[in-house]
C-alpha cells in the first residue's frame, strides 16, 4: 500500500477559530499553522482560488512548517473558468471593465498567460522546500465531457510540469453511463491524477463515490452530506460531521484506493467549525496513519 496523507481543506476558517480547536497559546497565524502541522501532514490551500497566491506569504507557509509537511495549493478561479473578481487579478492586469467579475477570454492573451506565469512562479518556495505537493484543478459545474474540456486538461498538465496538476470535475457527464470509464482511461492514457470525492447525490454537480488511482498520485475529498448543499452560504453546503461509523466504511475503501498509487492524499472539506479536523483525526486513526 503506498502512503497515505490525511489533512484537511483549511486550517484558518473563521469558525474553526470560533471552535476552540486551538489551543490558547496558538493566538497568531504563525503559531496557528504550526500547531497545524503538528497534528496533520497535509492541508489545502483554499485562499489561493480567491485571490493568487504571493511568493513571500508561500515563504513563510514553508519555513513555519516542519520537514516533510505538504501543501496542496487551490488553482486560481481564473485558471479553471470560473468567474473571477477583478479585485483579485494583480493590479497592472485588471481589464477595463465595468463589469466585477470576469473569465479568461475577457483578457488579452498576453495578460492570460501572465496570470498563469505569476501563479506558479509564486509557489517557489514551497517547491524548493519539498512541500508542495498537489495543485487542485476543480473545475465549475458547466465544464462538461467534451473534446475542447479534455484538451484543457492536458494543457493544465503542460503548463504545471513539472508540478502536479489534480482534477475534480462537479459535472454528472464525466461519469454519466459508459462515460465513467472513457473518463477514466483518458485520465490514465495521461497520467493525470482523478481527484475522487464524497458529497451530496442528485445534483447536477454530483458525482458519484467513484474511487480510482489514475496515476501514481491519488486524491480523495469529502465534502460531507449536508441536505443545504446548494447553498450559498459554505458553512450550511459544507456543514456537515462524518460519524465514526461512516468513516470506518470508508477505511477499507481508502487503503484499496492507496494500493492503487504510490502516494494517496485524503482531505476533509467539511470546513465548519472543527469538523473536518475532527473527522481527519478520526479517519487518521481508522487508517493507522500519523
Amino acid at each position: 500500500m503506498g502512503d497515505i496523507l490525511v489533512g484537511t481543506a483549511s486550517w484558518t476558517d473563521r469558525t474553526l477559530l470560533d471552535s476552540g480547536w486551538y489551543p490558547q497559546t496558538a493566538d497568531t497565524p504563525e503559531k496557528r499553522l504550526a500547531y497545524y502541522a503538528r497534528q496533520f501532514p497535509l492541508v489545502e490551500v483554499d485562499a489561493t482560488y480567491y485571490s493568487p497566491p504571493a511568493e513571500a506569504t508561500a515563504r513563510l507557509w514553508a519555513e513555519r512548517t516542519p520537514a516533510g509537511f505538504t501543501f496542496n495549493i487551490k488553482a486560481f478561479s481564473l485558471l479553471t473558468g470560473h468567474p473571477t473578481r477583478v479585485s483579485a487579478l494583480y493590479k497592472d492586469l485588471r481589464p477595463e471593465t465595468d463589469k466585477k467579475n470576469v473569465y479568461p477570454d475577457d483578457l488579452p492573451a498576453q495578460s492570460y498567460e501572465e496570470v498563469w506565469t505569476r501563479f506558479l512562479s509564486a509557489l517557489d518556495p514551497l517547491v524548493e522546500a519539498g512541500k508542495l505537493g498537489a495543485l487542485l484543478f476543480q473545475f465549475p459545474p458547466w465544464f462538461t465531457i467534451k473534446r475542447a474540456n479534455k484538451q484543457y486538461l492536458l494543457e493544465v498538465a503542460k503548463r504545471c510540469a513539472p508540478l502536479r496538476p489534480v482534477y475534480e470535475f462537479r459535472h454528472a457527464s464525466w461519469f454519466d453511463g459508459d462515460n465513467a470509464d472513457e473518463t477514466l482511461a483518458f485520465l490514465r492514457e495521461h497520467k493525470l491524477p482523478y481527484v475522487c470525492v464524497d458529497m451530496p447525490q442528485g445534483h447536477r454537480s454530483s458525482l458519484p463515490p467513484v474511487l480510482a488511482a489514475t496515476a501514481d498520485l491519488a486524491v480523495m475529498r469529502f465534502h460531507g452530506h449536508s441536505d443545504k448543499w446548494t447553498s450559498k452560504d459554505i458553512h450550511e453546503k459544507f456543514g456537515y460531521h462524518y460519524s465514526k461509523r461512516e468513516l470506518a466504511d470508508w477505511a477499507p475503501k481508502l487503503r484499496e484506493l492507496a494500493d492503487q498509487a504510490g502516494q494517496t492524499h485524503v482531505l476533509m472539506n467539511n470546513c465548519y467549525r472543527d469538523y473536518a479536523q475532527t473527522n481527519a483525526k478520526t479517519l487518521a486513526g481508522l487508517l493507522d496513519v500519523d
